[in-house]
């Protein structure tokens, strides 16, 4: 149980930074927020992945397709929190 936890965050910080890093403009988070966008971005890549392609993980936790799955899941995670933020920032000010 260890072990998934710690491959749930290591995979959540890979997946959120590169997903910070193919998303132009400035995006300030934390380590922590990088994490969790991950994290969130590996529940949605997972869950698309399955609406389009009928998989599971059968065949093990660990594969490329899902780190990469993951790290589209983040991107789309991160163009909406992008967008949603600079429309409520212009809203406050």
């Amino acid at each position: 149980m260890i072990g998934l936890i710690v491959t749930l965050l290591v995979v959540g910080l890979v997946a959120g930074a590169l997903a910070r890093l193919l998303v132009p403009g400035n995006q300030p988070m934390s380590i922590l927020s990088t994490m969790a966008l991950g994290i969130v971005g590996s529940f949605v890549g997972g869950f698309l992945g399955y609406v389009l392609f009928h998989k599971d993980a059968e065949q093990g936790f660990f594969q490329p397709a899902g780190l990469i799955g993951s790290v589209i899941g983040a991107v789309i995670v991160l163009l909406i929190w992008t967008r949603v933020g600079a429309r409520t920032s212009g809203r406050i000010r």
